[in-house]
């Protein structure tokens, strides 16, 4: 390789990994964006866990006044984030707000599941009238 192409790959690869530092993904979310979870064991969990504030159809429960008020799951806004990014989410809690930290109740595996039963939501409402 020419010195040229050396400074050319060097330039690239020093630069693609402070990018990775500030792109706001975690090792484990780079390995872990291509696992997909289990959405029937995933349903038990959310029915167990998360219906008391995402409710059964994940558009919030009816009765609870929480502020800000849950997140709709079947909303465009929830379906389209990333999985390392939903997973996140549902790992570390949303600071301010009453979604706590399940990273200490569910394993990872866990957390996969509830994802991808969590994207059966989205497919649910997008094919109703």
């Amino acid at each position: 390789m020419s010195i040229t192409g050396r400074m050319v790959f060097s330039c690239a690869l020093l630069s693609g990994i402070p990018a990775l530092g500030f792109s706001n993904l975690g090792v484990h979310e780079v390995t872990a964006s291509a696992h997909s979870g289990d959405s029937v064991s995933g349903r038990e969990i959310y029915v167990n866990t998360c219906i008391r504030c995402h409710g059964i159809d994940g558009k919030g429960a009816l009765g609870v006044k929480l502020v800000p008020p849950p997140a709709d799951l079947t909303s465009l806004d929830v379906q389209n984030r990333l999985d390392g990014t939903l997973f996140r989410r549902i790992h570390e809690g949303k600071p301010n707000t009453a979604m706590g930290a399940w990273k200490h109740s569910l394993s990872d595996e866990e957390i996969w599941d509830v994802l991808a039963y969590v994207r059966t939501l989205g497919f649910e409402s997008s094919r109703q009238p």
